[in-house]
């Protein structure tokens, strides 16, 4: 589902003439088969976050491949991107990333808006979705309205809505209480399960790294295959 190889990123700082690179990765090669929960586990700053940018095209590599459901999408434009990103991936953030003036039914709905969906076909999807996740009594409620664990479902049910085969997670638990954390990390699994999406999880966290068939360990821009539960 997704091979990199020989990937290094490298930021550049300082006025022209002075400038100074910080390499961030180093040389990763990474594979994942789909339906897998992977997880990347390390400290902040470890590259962590930089590497999912990669994965999902925010960012370029400064050299390496990235080969994603078969696709070679190293060289992509930004608009190739913009078009794989809303066929192949969904996002689901720490910090929820809802849009405050939306309501839960419109948070979901976006990326059928974007993606040029009709409202009658949008209306049954997100009606849908909402009842899977559980929130089909707050559809009209704000973001402030609801609980952490409220907003990362609607998270989630953004990030499913337009059914995509992977989905890229950044610390999802991270904001939340260790009850709601079991809650979330157990939808995860059911959706793993019953729709055979592929998790990629970047974590500090041993509790989140505990449901991946797989672990990577990123210490320092290197990457290495771990167990299931790493100290870091």
């Amino acid at each position: 589902m997704i091979q990199i190889q020989e990937l290094n990123h490298v930021f550049t700082i300082g006025k022209k003439g002075r400038e100074h690179e910080i390499p961030v990765l180093k040389d990763i090669d990474l594979s994942i088969n789909r339906g897998d929960i992977a997880c990347i586990v390390g400290r902040s700053g470890s590259g962590k976050s930089t590497l999912l940018n990669l994965m999902s095209g925010y960012i370029s590599p400064t050299n390496g491949k990235i080969v994603i459901d078969g696709t070679d999408v190293t060289s992509f434009n930004e608009k190739e991107w913009a078009e794989f990103r809303l066929d192949h991936f969904g996002f689901i953030f720490q910090s929820f990333q809802l849009i405050g003036s939306l309501t839960t039914y419109e948070n979901i709905e976006l990326p059928l808006t974007l993606k040029g969906v009709k409202p009658s076909e949008r209306k049954v999807k997100v009606k849908e979705m909402l009842k899977r996740v559980g929130l089909e009594h707050h559809a009209e409620h704000y973001p402030n309205e609801l609980s952490g664990g409220q907003q990362q479902r609607v998270s989630i049910a953004r990030a499913l809505i337009l059914n995509p085969t992977i989905i890229l997670a950044d610390e999802p638990t991270g904001s939340l209480d260790s009850e709601t954390e079991g809650e979330v990390l157990a939808f995860i699994q059911q959706l793993n399960r019953e729709k055979g999406i592929t998790f990629v999880i970047i974590t500090h966290d041993d509790e989140v790294a505990s449901i991946a068939d797989t672990t990577f360990l990123l210490h320092d821009g290197v990457l290495k295959k771990g167990e299931q539960s790493i100290e870091v």
